[in-house]
């Protein structure tokens, strides 16, 4: 028989997989990073002589794996990714308060 959990844990067990979640979206991040910066590398350094490297194919990985980062992106911090979810509150106490603070009105 499972054992009753009280609010407080159930609440702590959410906090620490969000917690978990941010930290996976974090570390996908890096190796996007690093993988990426090494693979186009490589291919920087590979050219023949008069060979483009502005080319689909050399960013192609990239271009595939940031369209799955920006999905983990959105599973993690869900449509308010950017701007949060009261950004537009917090921008217009700060004007309203520029106002107040202006001496020239």
């Amino acid at each position: 028989m499972e054992r009753i959990r009280t609010p407080e844990e159930i609440r702590l067990q959410r906090i620490t997989k969000r917690v978990q979640d941010i930290k996976g979206f974090y570390k996908h991040l890096g190796s996007y990073i690093i993988v990426n910066l090494i693979l186009i590398g490589m291919i920087y350094f590979q050219l023949d002589k008069g060979e483009t490297f502005f080319k689909f194919s050399t960013f192609s990985t990239a271009f595939f794996w940031g369209i799955g980062l920006a999905f983990h992106a959105f599973n993690v911090f869900g449509k308010n990714a950017f701007l949060g979810a009261d950004w537009e509150e917090k921008k217009i106490k700060e004007y309203m308060n520029q106002s107040q603070n202006s001496k020239w009105e």
